[in-house]
């Protein structure tokens, strides 16, 4: 071919061959311009409705004009030769970059976002690529992006015989494409022979991100035949399984990507760009991130502990005060205390670019705390102190780690931020001991131990009662114990009053307004808790309770749309929490929004399998996450936790009730209304919730549970 003009165009070299044809470069001797010119296999060029198809195609394709797709010039025949003329494109393809190894995330989300807009422009005219993979993507000296082959894979798929069994069409399929390579790429409903669109490419460009990411491909086999059958019916190999550091947002981007059933994807390339800007929050902070590792116990007694997670926690507390930082919450650290792994393994577990750990010794009034920070990368510190200093110094210790740390990350201060910092929670260190002791036992999600949290915050207003921290402390189990397990009017006055004292004492406190909020919304002052919620967010925009309870309420009045608003920012600020998901997804079932509340119910399984096999025995996550399963379909997995959940206490309310939704989302309408029904016996007080729940939408009609609600 080169040397031969073939209608206008000079050949001068050959750039390739693939399943599709050639390609030659080419010079258009009319426009004087370079060409990629495409020349079709025999089989096709011969095939008169073959042609006839590329030419419909072409002819759409041609008449996209965006920066991020080649563009295709002309289609047309030359002494019988069929070929494409269309942009030349000078770089290299991403199928050839990625022979040197996968790409840095930071790198990946700028192709990613070229090619989601390339594609989004695509679809918005109606035209379809259908053949997105690495080979199709060129990349320029700049960093660029073109798609190229628009209007051409039209001829890639494949015909379905009158009478054909989708078996034999499918095996037929693996075994035509067994050299060209794009099966892994190929979308279900393709293999199928069904009319793929707008969410097959959705689904190739997940392939294409995982392999991007990892440098493997999700759905793996020795033969084209394995790969299509997995394609077909096997999970994909979970990304954090060969990168654990990955996000959560590019977890669930992907995942959502690579869903079986079409309407499970992304609705369209919009909501991916959106995605992907999520994705890229985290990759804009990551330089000044930092998990607070807990500090190793070494004083004597197992009974210290409850005092090292404190100060751990409350160091964590003071960091969230420098807005540079991005610190990793107590949830997201509280799986790595007392493992042996290291901090810069860790750091790379939880994508973290710092890691501070130490240890604490209490002996009568004096205290030692060491404390070191880790560049996750390099593994070498670049800060460590130790403090040999009286107990009345816990505070001081606390602010001159979180300043220190800061001026280590070269992180300016601004003196709202230093206030906050030296700003003492209490000058009574036995309050603040209480409140230690208190906190940890809040943090059970247990009756118990609201009960006995409330005692020990309560004790450290009666030392200190000034103390607007353990205020919040007394309110919010108070709202706890009400929503919960006891529903009395005691309850909700404890919750009120505490709350409005903590801000009385504190008016400049986030966990203050959220608290407020909190007991407002559980009398139905809504427009008031909106106003302390807000506040709450203003002061600390990433305190999770203040989105999660707001949610909540909005949930409760019917305002879904907001409630799913707020649960997915919660769930941003804290991806390892199963609550917001599974509650996101409930909210989005009420607005008819399927696809999105399926996608939010797996990040809640996603999340919840981690979490059980750290916490067997978290009766909230297993309850939870049988609600979730129930709604993907997982009846025996469904059953299974709710029935765990069970026997970890038949006679807790909050069990009772939530086990009794996993019951009605799964029919067994007896057993749901028994467990409803001991629920309120046990001291369920929150019926307003309960008229809202869409889990229990099957038990509506019931007249035992109209009862219920009512409260007869």
């Amino acid at each position: 071919m080169i040397g031969r003009t073939i209608s206008h165009y000079r050949i001068t070299a050959k750039l390739g061959e693939g399943g599709m044809g050639a390609v030659y470069r080419g010079e258009d001797e009319k426009l004087q311009r370079a060409v990629a010119l495409k020349f079709l296999p025999a089989d096709i060029a011969s095939d008169s409705k073959a042609r006839e198809r590329l030419l419909k195609e072409a002819r759409a394709a041609s008449r996209l004009n965006h920066p991020n797709i080649a563009t295709i010039y002309e289609v047309g025949e030359h002494e019988g030769t069929s070929f494409i003329a269309m942009e030349l494109v000078r770089g290299e393809s991403l199928k050839e970059t990625l022979l040197r190894g996968a790409l840095p995330a930071a790198q990946l989300l700028e192709v990613a976002r070229q090619i989601a807009e390339g594609l989004n422009e695509a679809h918005q005219a109606g035209v379809f690529h259908r053949d997105i993979k690495p080979g199709n993507i060129m990349l320029d000296a700049k960093g660029r992006v073109k798609i190229l082959d628009f209007g051409v894979a039209v001829l890639a798929r494949g015909e379905r015989a009158r009478g054909e069994t989708n078996e034999n069409f499918i095996t037929r399929t693996a075994r035509q494409w067994s050299t060209g390579g794009t099966v892994p790429y190929m979308s279900p409903e393709q293999l199928r022979g069904e009319p793929a669109d707008a969410r097959s490419d959705l689904f190739s460009f997940g392939v294409l991100l995982y392999e991007c990411l990892s440098g493997r491909l999700p759905f793996q086999g020795e033969t084209s035949i394995d790969i299509l059958h997995a394609i077909l019916r096997e999970p994909p190999t979970p990304l954090r399984h060969y990168l654990p550091e990955v996000s959560a947002e590019w977890e669930q981007l992907i995942e959502r990507c690579l869903e079986k059933e079409p309407e499970r994807r992304f609705a369209s390339l919009q909501e991916v760009l959106h995605a992907l800007r999520r994705a890229a929050a985290p990759a804009t902070v990551a330089e000044k991130s930092v998990a607070v590792l807990y500090f190793e116990n070494l004083s004597a007694g197992k009974e210290d502990e409850y005092f090292r997670d404190g100060i751990t926690e409350d160091v964590i507390t003071e960091l969230s005060k420098i807005k540079p930082l991005r610190v990793f919450p107590r949830s997201a650290v509280l799986a790595y205390r007392d493992k042996p792994a290291t901090a810069p393994e860790i750091g790379r577990q939880l994508n973290a670019a710092f890691v501070l750990g130490g240890s604490l010794r209490r002996a009568g009034n004096r205290v030692r705390i060491t404390a070191q920070l880790v560049e996750t990368r390099t593994g070498h510190s670049v800060w460590a102190e130790r403090y040999d200093r009286q107990m009345e110094d816990i505070f001081a210790i606390q602010d001159e780690i979180a300043q220190n740390i800061a001026q280590a990350l070269q992180v300016m201060l601004t003196e709202k931020e230093k206030r906050a910092i030296e700003q003492v929670p209490t000058a009574h260190v036995k309050a603040y001991d209480y409140y230690l002791r208190g906190r940890q036992f809040f943090h059970q999600f247990r009756q118990r131990g609201f009960q006995f949290a409330r005692q020990m915050f309560t004790r450290a207003t009666e030392i200190d009662p000034r103390y607007a921290g353990a205020y919040a402390g007394i309110a919010d189990c108070s709202s706890f114990l009400y929503m919960y397990w006891d529903g009395t009017e005691a309850n909700l006055k404890q919750a009120d009053e505490a709350s409005r004292k903590a801000l009385e004492l504190d008016p400049e406190s986030a966990e203050g307004h959220a608290s407020r909020g909190l007991a407002l919304s559980l009398t139905k002052q809504f427009d008031e808790a909106q106003v302390e919620f807000e506040t709450a967010m203003r002061v600390n925009p990433n305190l999770f309770e203040a989105y999660y309870f707001y949610a909540r309420a909005c949930f409760v009045q019917g305002k879904l749309g907001d409630a799913a608003r707020l649960f997915e920012q919660a769930s941003r600020l804290r991806p390892e929490d199963y609550q917001a998901p599974n509650l996101l997804g409930l909210s989005y079932e009420g607005l008819g929004r399927k696809a999105e509340a399926a996608a939010a119910y797996r990040r809640c399984i996603q999340v919840l399998e981690k979490h059980l096999e750290l916490h067997p025995d978290d009766a909230r996550g297993l309850y939870l996450g049988g609600q979730a399963a129930s709604q993907l379909g997982e009846r025996e997995r469904a059953l299974d936790w709710a029935d765990r959940a069970l026997v970890l206490d038949a006679e807790d309310p909050a069990i009772l009730y939530n086990v009794g939704c996993v019951f009605a989302l799964q029919g067994e309408t007896e057993r749901a209304l028994d467990c409803m029904e001991k629920s309120l016996d046990y001291g369920f007080g929150y019926r307003e919730w309960m008229g809202s729940d869409a889990f229990l939408n099957s038990l509506r009609s019931h007249p035992r549970f109209q009862e219920l609600v009512k409260g007869k």
